[in-house]
């Protein structure tokens, strides 16, 4: 039977890469929709279309501080079961943690 806390790991880790990864995927759709926004401004379009669109960014733009909060929770969860299990740290799985908590924070800093 597989070790319960190596379960946790690889459970924690996928969250933390999801996290990063909506993060930045609620980034671009915003900036994508405010490409749009400014294309249907300056064609003229009917402002109530235009008044949609701005509410789209808007619910774009506040899913970005409650993923980012979601992730900073998921992060210190992981770190603190990788600093709390040292023992595990010659596993496969306890790596591959180590490695998607490098990996996301210089991509979460790096999209700040």
């Amino acid at each position: 039977m597989a070790d319960p806390r190596i379960k946790q790991i690889k459970i924690k880790t996928g969250v933390v890469k999801r996290l990063a990864k909506e993060k930045l995927m609620y980034e671009k759709e915003a900036d994508k929709e405010k490409a749009k926004l400014e294309k249907m401004q300056a064609s003229g379009e009917d402002s109530y279309l235009i008044r949609k669109q701005e509410e789209v960014i808007k619910e774009s733009v506040m899913m970005v501080p409650d993923t980012m909060k979601r992730y900073q929770v998921a992060f210190n969860e992981l770190q603190e079961i990788l600093d709390n299990e040292q023992e595990l740290a010659e596993s496969e799985e306890y790596q591959a943690a180590v490695e998607v908590l490098k990996e996301t924070s210089k991509s979460i800093a790096a999209a700040e």
